[in-house]
């Protein structure tokens, strides 16, 4: 029995000695193997992680100006292997959303809108661009008013990248012109006076506005008159009666309505009804506009519309001629608390830049702000040469808006003195009585 138990346990000894053998084979293995493994691990190049840029864009996914955006995004992407978030806002959410995002903290890399509301409203917000412009020699093929007007609105530092540049100037009908006599736009308020008697002679409304607009015209009128300062000066100071060329801007209106030169549908007109009816049908010779009218009616004026611009015409007496006029672009803005600025601003070139920006131009029927891209689509010929004579600036509206409370009043009184509907003095006592 002893004998027997003797051998069991040798047995089991045996057992356990070669299943130790057996673990010892299994966890040590091959040394030259296992560098080799080693040293692949070591070797092998770190893969850079994918970055997320988050941008909020005015526009709409459907516009001409959101679809080449979407594809400078998608290039962009596929050239960097990057992700692109872009949210298509529209105007009205841009206005009303970004700013409470911001403030709310949420992740917003790049935004857009107008130079002035970016420069202005959203100033707190935006980065100081000037190292990442030089570090990207941007400025040698930038259009250099527009980089100006970028910095003026900024108080002198680039914060924010022009782009969709547009001008602010009378719209025209080429052939009402042509059929009228009118062989030469506008420069003087007589030249303006003559037109729309030839133009009226020959069967049409010489002029016709939005009420989307009206207060931008207003502007206009009266900064020929006493400049941009001036404007503000009467609109935040209430200085409707003490300032002499508020009455004189009122009497050229009020001598425009009395001989019939402005559309009987202007007071009626609420955006877009005046641009999309009787001017982009040919039954109104002049509409005062930026440069993206011809875009938006695009598919009512046809191809054979033949598109005329001219500035503003000067005014007996006034302190600004055709060389002032309200100008500018959208622009896009880096979030100053961006941790992706450089990915960000490689978007902007893909968007500002060559191809995209030639697209940009071609489709929504704009001006391209990549000095490099010369030509401008055929229907904005005109407002070329309004552009190239330029050399003083002025905000939306030449500031007509700068006392937002004041804004709803001006606008009705207005319409009311261009639909002959209230004399100039008139126009006068009601904006003092409001002030």
């Amino acid at each position: 029995m002893k004998k027997l138990l003797s051998v069991i346990a040798l047995m089991l000894v045996c057992v356990f000695l070669f299943a130790a053998c057996g673990d010892s084979t299994q966890t040590t293995s091959d040394p030259v193997k296992t560098e080799d493994k080693k040293t692949e691990a070591t070797d092998a190049p770190a893969v850079e992680e994918a970055k997320t840029i988050v941008y909020w864009s005015m526009w709409e996914p459907t516009e001409k100006q959101g679809i080449v955006i979407q594809k400078a995004v998608d290039a962009y992407m596929a050239d960097t292997g990057n992700v692109v978030d872009v949210q298509f806002k529209g105007r009205t959410g841009q206005r009303e959303g970004l700013q409470p995002a911001l403030d709310g903290g949420m992740v917003i890399d790049l935004f857009d809108e107008d130079v002035d509301r970016v420069n202005g409203t959203w100033s707190a917000y935006l980065m100081d661009l000037e190292a990442l412009s030089a570090a990207n020699d941007y400025e040698a093929t930038g259009n250099d008013a527009l980089i100006a007007a970028s910095r003026d609105a900024a108080g002198g530092t680039l914060m924010s990248i022009p782009y969709q540049p547009f001008v602010f100037a009378f719209a025209y009908n080429k052939d009402i012109f042509t059929e009228a006599g009118v062989t030469s736009s506008p420069k003087t308020w007589d030249e303006f006076l003559d037109a729309c008697a030839k133009i009226k002679a020959a069967g049409y409304a010489p002029l016709t506005c939005d009420d989307a607009y009206m207060t931008a015209w207003y502007g206009y009128a009266l900064a020929r008159f006493v400049g941009q300062d001036g404007v503000t000066d009467v609109v935040t100071n209430g200085k409707w009666a003490e300032e002499p060329a508020v009455l004189k801007m009122a009497q050229q209106y009020e001598e425009l309505a009395t001989l019939g030169y402005i559309s009987e549908n202007l007071p009626s007109n609420v955006w877009p009804m005046g641009q999309n009816g009787e001017f982009a049908l040919g039954e109104v010779g002049m509409y005062i506009n930026g440069t993206w009218l011809p875009n938006e009616v695009n598919a009512i004026a046809g191809p054979d519309f033949k598109w005329g611009f001219f500035n503003y015409p000067a005014v007996p007496d006034g302190v600004d001629g055709v060389e002032a006029a309200n100008f500018g672009a959208q622009c896009l803005a880096i979030n100053k608390d961006s941790l992706v600025s450089e990915e960000a601003f490689e978007i902007i070139k893909y968007i500002t830049k060559g191809e995209f920006d030639t697209m940009l131009a071609n489709e929504s029927m704009g001006i391209p702000v990549d000095s490099a891209n010369a030509e401008w689509p055929v229907q904005l010929a005109e407002a070329k040469v309004v552009f190239e004579n330029l050399t003083k600036r002025y905000s939306w509206a030449a500031n007509a808006e700068a006392n937002v409370d004041m804004t709803p009043l001006l606008k009705e009184n207005f319409i009311k003195l261009c639909a002959g509907q209230m004399t100039a003095q008139e126009f006068v006592d009601a904006m003092e009585a409001g002030s």
